[in-house]
């Protein structure tokens, strides 16, 4: 069964109104969290991947990410669970697990379930919620995973 049906969720995840690139994040998370994330990536064998700047590299371990200068090139890990659903994730805190998805990929119930399926694997990975935020809005999540619950589900009305 489903977690969230595309009918009940779709005004939500439409990009003229929630933004095109909605956050993503894992709060309260550590480089250990981080590293989890990076390993849960490579054991389910979805396709990646990593760069700073221009330079596409080899996946380093998430300390060596974090840790970088100050003035270096912000990396990203660009992750696709399928094929038509992307999700680029972003060093920029190792409190913080955080990524974008691009609502204009997630139309109807198969790309909406494999968006669900994949936030169920982080979040049953690192045993924490994972909640997304309209774009521009830090801090008013829409939905997310419960790990009480272990789904996803809807965090505001329609």
């Amino acid at each position: 069964m489903a977690d969230l049906l595309w009918d009940d969720v779709s005004c939500f995840l439409d990009p003229d109104t929630m933004g095109s690139l909605p956050d993503v994040r894992v709060p309260d998370a550590s480089v250990r969290d981080w590293q989890s994330v990076l390993d849960l990536v490579v054991e389910s064998g979805w396709r990646c991947q990593y760069s700073e700047g221009e330079a596409v590299l080899p996946l380093p371990r998430a300390e060596a990410i974090l840790r970088r200068p100050l003035d270096a090139e912000c990396p990203n890990l660009r992750v696709w669970p399928t094929a038509d659903v992307l999700a680029i994730f972003r060093f920029l805190d190792d409190e913080e697990v955080d990524f974008d998805v691009d609502l204009r990929q997630l139309k109807g119930q198969e790309r909406l379930d494999v968006f669900c399926g994949f936030l169920r694997e982080i979040g049953r990975r690192l045993g924490k919620p994972v909640l997304m935020d309209p774009e521009g809005a830090y801090g008013h999540p829409i939905l997310g995973f419960d790990a009480e619950a272990d789904r996803v589900v809807l965090l505001m009305e329609p």
